[in-house]
């Protein structure tokens, strides 16, 4: 198989994970697809040394991650749109009012929680993978895992109302 086919391959497999991580890394689907676009083009470039990698997904992640962070220091994309068209990735069994609440929550982690959030319990890497995709140690991963869902689990009571406890969950 030549370069093109492979990593054509490559990207019809995985498109839609990339994808799924970029809309939870930035919470906007426009945003996410121009995230993805970046780092297709960006893993397009290095294919040659990206698939001889050892984990080609994990190099992927990485700069799906890395794209995402060119895109936050970007200037012009400081700044917030005021209306909301609600365009977000929905799941099916969430209520549409459930699912506004998790996106509000999730946007307001600091990118470094919502990163290992998306990772560990939305890709459902370990620890050292985190680790490894975000260029940080396996003792921040478990702190901002840690914080994440801590916060998480206050502004999701304070939604529903109901009562949770640090220890649940985790």
């Amino acid at each position: 198989m030549d370069v093109d086919e492979d990593f054509t391959t490559y990207v019809t497999r995985r498109r839609l994970q990339l994808f799924r991580l970029a809309c939870l890394l930035c919470g906007d689907p426009h945003q996410a697809e121009d995230i993805v676009q970046d780092a297709l083009a960006r893993l397009y470039a290095a294919w040659p040394r990206a698939s001889r990698a050892h984990n080609i997904d994990a190099y992927a992640r990485r700069t799906i991650v890395n794209s995402h962070l060119n895109q936050v220091r970007r200037p012009w994309r400081r700044e917030h749109v005021v209306a909301d068209v609600g365009a977000r990735p929905t799941a099916i069994h969430l209520p549409a009012e459930d699912l506004e609440v998790l996106w509000a929550a999730l946007r307001n982690l600091p990118l470094g929680q919502r990163k290992v959030v998306a990772l560990r319990h939305y890709l459902g890497l370990s620890v050292e993978e985190t680790a490894a995709d975000l260029g940080i140690s396996t003792g921040t991963v478990k702190s901002q895992t840690s914080d994440a869902l801590a916060a998480l689990r206050r502004a999701l009571a304070a939604e529903f109302g109901a009562p949770v406890t640090e220890g649940e969950g985790a």
